[in-house]
């Protein structure tokens, strides 16, 4: 396991914040903390994982060792690929805080089966918690909406709309433009203040199996992830993931010129990772 670059400073900041509405901070790759007012935690695909050299390099600091972590109400997965699901980063969390793990299922079997977290952690089986599309959950003063999503990387991805008094987010894991009318219809349901969409280039990265260099795209480029903040009719859009691997590094920034003609997003929220930003 990683060790935090940053000491613990992180996880104080995060428990010792006190919102007006709700604060949510980047922690690099696709992981997010949302805190609200009245103190209810939920973590997003938190990583801290050194993914797998040569083929994945981590390229942005290790921000918190997740055994400093004893305050979350949940964490969510939002698909079963390791830097989304993975017991060193997240089964402590769960083990010290007695919070519950909600994810699809083939995102459960990662943790149940596969690294067997309540065999190598103090975790519980009643920590697991399976979500599918069309679900709700209330989590504490948040309700999470189990959403549709389009990664043809994985195997059963969702995303999901969380919602508050003070805003509603969506975070879309690693989805990109559905071909359906999925994204219209959320962006209809919902009034989405923000919205979290991964973001990357195209790179040259080793097969898994025979270790040869291949083109490939993880990640939205320009063009589609501003196609899925449109028709989600997003307010904000905050771009995550173009900062994590070597290889598929982008600049958020330059989506300022591929929105401006759109009408949404209508604002462009670019964060780095320990940042901090906050709803109503």
């Amino acid at each position: 396991m990683a060790t935090s670059d940053w000491g613990d400073w992180l996880p104080n900041a995060i428990e010792s914040a006190d919102p007006d509405g709700v604060a949510i901070w980047y922690l690099g790759c696709n992981g997010f903390v949302l805190k609200g007012r009245e103190g209810t935690t939920i973590y997003v695909d938190p990583y801290v994982g050194l993914g797998d050299p040569p083929r994945t390099v981590r390229m942005v600091p290790v921000p918190f060792d997740p055994e400093d972590v004893d305050h979350a109400d949940a964490v969510l997965v939002t698909h079963e690929h390791t830097d989304h699901v993975h017991g060193p980063s997240q089964a402590p969390v769960l083990a010290n805080s007695s919070a519950t793990l909600y994810g699809p299922d083939d995102s459960l079997a990662v943790a149940r089966e596969d690294e067997a977290w309540t065999d190598n952690w103090d975790v519980r089986d009643d920590q697991f918690a399976e979500v599918t599309e069309g679900d709700t959950v209330e989590i504490g003063e948040f309700t999470v909406h189990v959403e549709a999503a389009n990664d043809p990387d994985a195997t059963h991805p969702v995303s999901y709309v969380i919602e508050h008094e003070a805003g509603t987010v969506f975070h879309g894991g690693d989805t990109k433009p559905p071909e359906d009318d999925s994204f219209e219809r959320i962006g209809e349901a919902y009034d989405l203040d923000l919205g979290i969409l991964a973001f990357g280039t195209v790179g040259t990265i080793p097969d898994k199996e025979t270790g040869e260099p291949e083109r490939t795209r993880w990640y939205n480029d320009e063009n589609q992830i501003i196609e899925c903040a449109e028709v989600l009719e997003l307010e904000t859009l905050l771009p995550s993931h173009w900062d994590m691997w070597k290889g598929l590094t982008a600049d958020p920034k330059v989506l300022h010129h591929h929105a401006r003609s759109f009408d949404h997003p209508e604002r462009l929220e670019v964060v780095e990772i320990g940042d901090r930003v906050d709803l109503g």
